[in-house]
């Protein structure tokens, strides 16, 4: 199971989490009470095994902003968090190693997540961040050709339930691992991360090989 902890903003909660498993990271580009400038991340970034993905979280940015600030900060994935179109993620992913393209919970756009061309598929709440949890029977209109990355007010208690519900290829989460906003919580974030890994992961069939070592083993 594909573990992303989202809302990084120190170095140390960086180390902790890639010490505890986890296998991406998510650095908020968009304002927000986690946004980080992206020296900062970039700073993050270099103590990082390459093995770890690092992401940038975008929110209606256009594509040459996106592409300049995710490669700039030496990070090697994007993600677009809003009203992105097909055309323009496309573009993203012509420049950026992997793309994330996240949708809302029964979402309309997620029937031609294809048309996308991202490497993922996000799948959160209609309020991102918010760590509201939705009914996961939304997520069912999701293509099953493509990694599903489940969000939206996963915690330590609720994440395996969810992973048995919807059958992702990853997870992702900000709040439910947090003691106050853009700070994690030590206790929460192994508790999160030993239970996701322990859930089974879903089937995955499609897609090209990635440049990526740790897709071979989700």
């Amino acid at each position: 199971m594909f573990v992303k902890i989202c809302g990084i903003t120190s170095e140390e909660d960086a180390l902790l989490a890639v010490a505890m498993g986890a296998d991406a990271l998510g650095f908020n580009f968009t304002p927000c009470e986690r946004q980080i400038a992206p020296g900062k991340a970039a700073d993050i970034a270099k103590r990082l095994p390459p093995d770890v993905l690092t992401v940038g979280i975008f929110r209606n940015d256009a594509p040459d902003r996106v592409i300049k600030v995710t490669l700039g900060a030496g990070l090697n994935a994007a993600q677009l968090h809003g009203h992105e179109t097909a055309e323009e993620t496309r573009e993203v992913r012509s420049k950026v190693p992997f793309v994330i393209k996240a949708f809302s919970a029964g979402d309309e756009g997620l029937r031609r997540a294809d048309d996308y061309g991202a490497d993922a598929i996000h799948i959160d709440s209609a309020a991102p961040g918010s760590g509201e949890v939705f009914d996961w029977a939304l997520a069912e209109g999701a293509p099953s050709n493509r990694r599903i990355i489940l969000a939206g007010g996963l915690t330590p208690e609720n994440v395996v339930d969810g992973i048995e519900r919807v059958r992702p290829w990853g997870v992702d989460v900000a709040t439910g691992v947090e003691k106050s906003p853009g700070v994690k919580d030590p206790t929460k974030l192994k508790d999160f991360i030993n239970a996701a890994k322990r859930a089974s992961p879903a089937p995955y069939e499609g897609g090209p090989e990635r440049p990526f070592d740790w897709l071979d083993d989700a």
